[in-house]
């Protein structure tokens, strides 16, 4: 990753952190290679992250990575106090969205919370030049489905959330959700 990937990145995860308390179990849905957690240390109890790029399950003390797509690759029987999914909401197919609600109610405990970035359309022109300029890496930017970020309240509605934030961000280039289990 490039300057800029990381500067993107850790401002998602400086905004995500603001609705993370103190001692929450994390679901980390795209974590890569677990950076989010490491800049949670101290603040969360346990993470746990899946991946579809890692090859293979990682584990420290403060986490573990899984090799899968969501929600695969989730191990049965864990429950979560919060679940993230920065910038990965546009790179799931509109089937699997569909299903995203229900699933994440389910893994979530009782005052659970969900928190999502997911960029605007306008985004993937300007990743385009940044590409071509070679000021970011845009890891899997052909597979983005077109999302429109207006749908994702959509998702994660009534009676199973609550929307609890819904604001924008970098100059309003990205979008900031975070959603209430009810």
């Amino acid at each position: 990753m490039k300057s800029l990937d990381y500067y993107l990145r850790n401002a998602r995860f400086a905004k995500a952190r603001a609705f993370i308390r103190p001692a929450d179990v994390v679901l980390d849905i795209g974590c890569d290679d677990g950076s989010q957690f490491e800049s949670l240390r101290g603040v969360i109890k346990y993470g746990v992250g899946v991946d579809p790029t890692l090859t293979g399950q990682r584990d420290s003390d403060l986490y573990s990575l899984y090799p899968g797509a969501f929600p695969e690759a989730v191990p049965e029987g864990t429950t979560f106090d919060v679940i993230t999914m920065l910038a990965v909401l546009e790179h799931i197919s509109p089937a699997e969205q569909a299903r995203l609600g229900q699933l994440f109610h389910d893994l979530l405990n009782p005052g659970g919370r969900v928190v999502l970035t997911v960029p605007s359309p306008r985004v993937d022109d300007i990743l385009h030049v940044l590409v071509k300029l070679r000021l970011i890496d845009a890891m899997k930017l052909h597979e983005h489905y077109g999302f429109k970020v207006e749908e994702t309240e959509r998702l994660f509605c009534a009676p199973l959330f609550r929307t609890r934030v819904k604001r924008k961000f970098q100059l309003g280039l990205n979008n900031l959700f975070v959603f209430d289990r009810v």
